[in-house]
């Protein structure tokens, strides 16, 4: 029996690194995943039927644009009408976006929020309904040190992440009451394909700052999130869990 064994977890964002490695844990301890991706590949689509056969869970996929709030609507009322009980939400898609506060420009930052905010508090607001009439549930929210730490050059993404973190102790007061935790993780520089998109000298003052002086796993990150979302964390709730190798 796995930690997570009978649970259903809607993870967003999860063909690859962070959301992958999510993936691929909660499937490992017994828990049933919603995939929600803008796309999907035919590498994806095996990956997904090995895990539901090796760990004899259920995996399916819905398409999801967050930068669309419309279908972001769409695809989760239809997916809601179908399925009676989320137990588990990973808010983790994200737009990575890089630029100083004088050069972002209103759509770069409009853009942003869209995919980092915006449509992940829709999503935690229909969610969050289903919970409550099950009376439980656990969200975890994707921020990043860069929502904590002052940064040079992360003006839209620091900003929506920052607001994802409000966002994370506020909802985790109002749904305290109806047994649902909220709780967010703040990465550092992780082993992905979004930490590599940043620039050398980013790279480089993440790598200088943190104490261990090297980068994270997509699959220690994952660890974390199995035991947010596991019953080992009971009591947890409202809070923003730095894993960053000691920054």
């Amino acid at each position: 029996m796995g930690r997570l064994s009978g649970k259903t977890a809607l993870i967003t964002g999860c063909n690859r690194g962070i959301g992958k490695a999510i993936l691929q844990r909660f499937a490992s301890e017994g828990c049933n995943v919603i995939c929600a991706t803008r796309s999907v590949d035919e590498s994806f689509t095996a990956l997904m039927r090995n895990l539901a056969i090796d760990n004899d869970v259920i995996i399916d996929h819905i398409t999801i644009d967050l930068s669309n709030e419309s279908i972001v609507k769409q695809s989760m009322t239809q997916l809601l009408k179908e399925r009676k009980i989320i137990d588990i939400l990973v808010n983790n898609a994200a737009m990575p976006a890089g630029g100083l506060m004088l050069m972002t420009p209103m759509s770069t930052l409009k853009e942003v929020f869209q995919v980092n905010f915006f449509s992940q508090v829709l999503i935690m607001q229909m969610v969050a309904k289903a919970m409550m009439r099950n009376r439980s549930g656990v969200i975890i929210n994707m921020s990043s040190v860069a929502a904590i730490d002052n940064m040079a050059g992360w003006t839209s993404y620091g900003s929506s992440k920052a607001s994802l973190l409000a966002l994370t102790r506020t909802a985790a007061r109002e749904l305290a009451p109806l047994n649902i935790r909220v709780n967010a993780i703040a990465p550092g520089l992780v082993d992905t394909q979004m930490g590599g998109e940043m620039d050398e000298k980013s790279q480089m003052e993440f790598l200088n700052r943190a104490s261990m002086h090297r980068r994270g796993t997509p699959e220690e990150v994952a660890n974390l999130a199995v035991f947010l979302a596991s019953d080992e964390s009971s009591y947890i709730t409202g809070q923003v869990i730095r894993i960053d190798g000691g920054m």
